[in-house]
């Protein structure tokens, strides 16, 4: 057998555009489709992150007690994070423990980009701890506040051309607080942004191989996540829970 890198991460791409595509076509309901689509981004992160990221749809809560509205893709550590909480069938993610949050649908256009920024302020707004790091020789000050990476994953655009101007144009509204950092339409390309602006990049036909490296490289950038004040949660202990 002769084996090639570029048949390899080609391959990878075309699973993920094909088994998106079959989504779209097999379930009527847009709920179905959207949730079809979602359990899609979410094996091939959890298929190919290393594992000391995890993804999964989640809710992300900080020690004050503030939720983020549901996000379609987490990305999160499980290396260093001590507790992820499972409710009823739902996943909660401490807002220090978060690397990237996602929304996937099945395509992108100007509402979509809105909804998305929507969803990832909801979780860069959280509160987020960040102790001193004890070492062998003494302890490292607090990890400054990462930026949380946020985006939109889709299959293909309802603007033509797919990666142009509207595009950029709707990535540019807003802030730093729900900036789209990343994205991918799995049938044309990927882009990003930054506190420069923002641009696109048509990757030979295969994005959605080409998000997963570009997340992956992202991810290492970002190293690890804040030393967590499990005490501020603690705190919660102290009140009266809910009835």
């Amino acid at each position: 057998m002769t084996w090639s890198i570029q048949t390899l991460l080609s391959e990878l791409h075309d699973d993920i555009q094909q088994r998106l595509a079959r989504a779209r076509r097999s379930f009527g309901h847009p709920g179905t489709t959207g949730d079809a689509s979602e359990s899609v981004w979410l094996e091939l992160l959890q298929t190919y992150l290393p594992k000391r990221y995890q993804a999964a749809s989640a809710y992300v809560v900080d020690s004050h007690g503030t939720f983020s509205e549901q996000i379609d893709v987490v990305v999160f550590d499980r290396q260093y994070s001590p507790f992820i909480f499972h409710f009823q069938g739902k996943t909660v993610i401490p807002a220090e423990s978060v690397y990237g949050a996602f929304e996937a649908k099945q395509s992108i256009s100007a509402e979509k980009v809105a909804y998305a920024r929507k969803k990832v302020g909801s979780v860069r707004r959280l509160h987020r701890t960040s102790l001193p790091i004890p070492h062998a020789g003494g302890t490292y000050p607090p990890k400054p506040l990462q930026h949380i990476i946020g985006g939109l994953l889709t299959l293909d655009s309802d603007w033509s051309p797919s990666l142009g101007e509207p595009l950029l144009k709707a990535l540019a509204a807003g802030g730093t607080d729900d900036r789209l950092d990343l994205g991918c339409v799995a049938t044309q390309g990927i882009f990003s942004c930054d506190e420069k602006g923002c641009g696109t990049l048509t990757p030979i036909g295969k994005p959605a191989t080409a998000f997963l490296l570009e997340l992956i490289a992202r991810l290492q950038e970002r190293a690890t996540v804040p030393m967590i004040d499990v005490r501020a949660y603690a705190r919660w202990l102290d009140v009266d829970l809910p009835t």
